[in-house]
């Protein structure tokens, strides 16, 4: 038997390009040293001490189907220094389209809230909770959830930002780990690990109901008051 494995392992290599984690996982079941090196393989992204080698690490990651529809992996952007990161739901189809996050219309107004509050994009960095597009914009199913959370989490590591910003009700309910409506969650400042998280609505949700907007100004003075206060600190 030992030596059925040994051939299985051998085989793998040359179909990991085909079936990709899938037969990573059925023959490990099979083969605690082969599960081993596995594991060890897949960790290697949890000792990146920088966001350019976590990105180089993961981008080509098969965790989840959202691989076989994706363009472009979309890791984000920004200073890898900031004091904020703001946090998306996922890629839309601009984003897919050049790898970068909120380039489209909602990247647009999102550039336009910051300047309102004297940030420039340059100056904060930008991600999402998942890395790649699901299919029709559709919201991220838990199981790409759960595959991609532990980049971001890397990521906000890395960068240790001093507020966190969630675009929207997805982004804010992974993070605070809660089922809360955004109506409840918005509007107060919340904890997560060393940073402060606030809520804003997602620029998307804005273009379609405008008259969001006098909440959102108001998240918005808000964000730049905590801002100003931790400076001083």
């Amino acid at each position: 038997m030992d030596d059925f494995y040994e051939k299985a392992a051998s085989f793998l290599e040359q179909q990991i390009e085909l079936y990709g984690d899938e037969l990573v996982m059925e023959v490990a079941a099979h083969n605690p040293d082969a599960r081993e090196g596995s594991d060890r393989d897949a960790d290697e992204w949890r000792q990146s001490t920088s966001l350019i080698d976590l990105e180089k690490q993961i981008s080509a990651c098969r965790k989840c189907a959202l691989y076989n529809t994706r363009n472009k992996f979309v890791f984000g952007s920004g200073n890898p220094n900031a004091d904020i990161v703001l946090v998306g739901e996922a890629p839309g189809a601009d984003e897919d389209r050049l790898g970068q996050p909120f380039v489209g219309r909602a990247g647009e107004l999102l550039t336009k809230m910051l300047a309102a509050i004297d940030l420039q994009r340059s100056s904060v960095y930008i991600c999402n909770i998942l890395k790649c597009r699901p299919p029709q914009n559709r919201d991220p199913a838990p199981d790409e959830i759960v595959a991609c959370k532990p980049y971001l989490m890397k990521q906000l590591q890395l960068i240790r930002p001093k507020i966190i910003v969630c675009l929207g009700r997805i982004a804010a309910q992974v993070l605070l780990e809660t089922t809360d409506s955004l109506s409840r969650l918005r509007g107060q400042i919340h904890r997560f690990n060393e940073s402060e998280l606030h809520i804003l609505y997602h620029p998307a949700a804005l273009l379609r109901n405008p008259s969001l907007k006098r909440d959102a100004w108001e998240d918005l003075k808000r964000i730049q008051r905590s801002l100003l206060e931790l400076k001083v600190k």
